[in-house]
């Protein structure tokens, strides 16, 4: 376990964080680099369904005879340091991809960043996709405190992509970026979605260049609104790549960006399961997670709305509820863990702020009476929870 920290020297990486977003933004990235040739290692937390789905190469999870071998290996370093269980995996994560002899990994932060397991990386590039509201017990209680905590990734000159461009922390970002001497680009100077539609569960998006006008046509298959942001961030990404002498092609970019999750295993993003009823998970968590699924749900078709939420304890249960509409019929539900949020308590909330619904003590029940009451034309939408997400099993409920 000493000697694990030397493994970051093994392999080129690619470092996001961000409060949003950073897990598309991780896998898009991870799926062009694969595209285009390179063995990309892919780092994400948390995972939905199994643990090794944080620890990929080329979208394959670790072997499970690997996580057994690496536990084994370290179980007198544990005894002696006792580590997290996040930084614990960090070390299989890397120790995995040095042995592999991957090219490049993409290294998701699971928490703020200054302090995080995965900070001590010297990648070709950092990524901050945005700041906003989350884990305010641990990063702080503004904006500023929590954008202090995401700039820590920035090192001294290596480049850094900010995904969106917000008055309230620009100036601090730019403040930490001149103090590692780092060049740092904002996405949405570069580029912005000029036309967009969704269409058959994909997202059509036209980027255009700011300075040249030039147009460039993409195919998503994370058919969130949210993706227009990310792909932005994506593109200034892959352009830095390709000046410090990586081999990206259009065409690698374009072939990826239709297969994220076939190639990366990427699921929970407006993640469509179901059609007649649609049935479709999503994994924002908080208010600005939120405010993108409420916006998601007007730009989808349907006529009645079923909403089955679940939150963990240390949200801000009523900001959150506050962005969803009161026109739908709610199923206030909890994932099967500590910290969520008793079911009723969940309910309590919704209730006061005007949304309708009842009870339940487990999404699979919450389904199923969506379900129930649910016609071929409406939508059932799951969220609220990674961990609610990752407990979702159609294979148990009857359409």
């Amino acid at each position: 376990m000493n000697n694990w920290a030397i493994l970051k020297k093994k392999f080129k990486s690619i470092h996001i964080a961000g409060t949003n977003g950073k897990g598309s933004t991780s896998h898009m990235l991870a799926a062009i680099l694969q595209k285009a040739g390179y063995k990309t290692g892919l780092y994400t937390s948390p995972h939905l369904h199994d643990f090794r789905e944080r620890i990929r190469i080329n979208g394959h999870m670790i072997p499970e005879n690997n996580v057994i071998r690496f536990t084994e290996y370290i179980q007198d370093s544990i005894e002696q340091i006792e580590p997290s269980f996040f930084e614990i995996t960090v070390a299989m994560a890397f120790d995995w991809f040095a042995k592999e002899e991957i090219d490049i990994a993409v290294i998701e932060t699971g928490l703020g960043g200054r302090l995080d397991s995965t900070n001590i990386i010297s990648p070709e590039v950092s990524v901050i996709t945005n700041i906003s509201y989350d884990h305010m017990d641990l990063l702080g209680e503004t904006l500023q405190k929590i954008a202090f905590e995401k700039a820590g990734i920035i090192k001294p000159g290596i480049p850094v992509v900010i995904g969106e461009e917000q008055n309230e922390v620009k100036n601090i970002l730019l403040q930490v970026a001149a103090e590692n001497e780092s060049p740092i680009y904002f996405a949405s100077r570069k580029r912005f979605p000029g036309e967009w539609k969704t269409e058959k569960q994909l997202l059509y998006v036209q980027l255009t260049d700011v300075h040249n006008n030039t147009k460039k046509n993409f195919h998503l298959d994370l058919p969130g609104l949210y993706q227009l942001k990310n792909i932005v961030t994506v593109a200034e990404v892959v352009s830095i790549l390709n000046q410090k002498g990586f081999a990206i092609s259009d065409t690698a970019m374009q072939q990826a960006l239709k297969q994220v999750k076939s190639l990366t295993g990427l699921h929970g993003r407006w993640d469509i399961l179901h059609e007649n009823p649609l049935v479709i998970t999503d994994v924002g968590h908080n208010e600005e997670g939120m405010k993108a699924i409420a916006e998601q749900i007007e730009n989808t078709s349907h006529e009645e709305l079923h909403i089955i939420i679940g939150i963990v304890k240390d949200k801000e249960a009523e900001k959150i509820l506050a962005h969803l509409p009161v026109m739908g019929n709610y199923y206030f539900t909890r994932a099967q863990i500590p910290r969520a949020l008793p079911e009723k308590e969940l309910a309590r909330i919704g209730e006061s702020i005007g949304l309708k619904g009842k009870s339940f003590p487990n999404v699979k029940q919450a389904l199923e009476a969506a379900v129930l009451n649910a016609n071929t034309k409406d939508l059932i939408l799951i969220c609220g929870s990674v961990f609610l997400a990752g407990e979702v099993n159609l294979k148990e409920i009857s359409f």
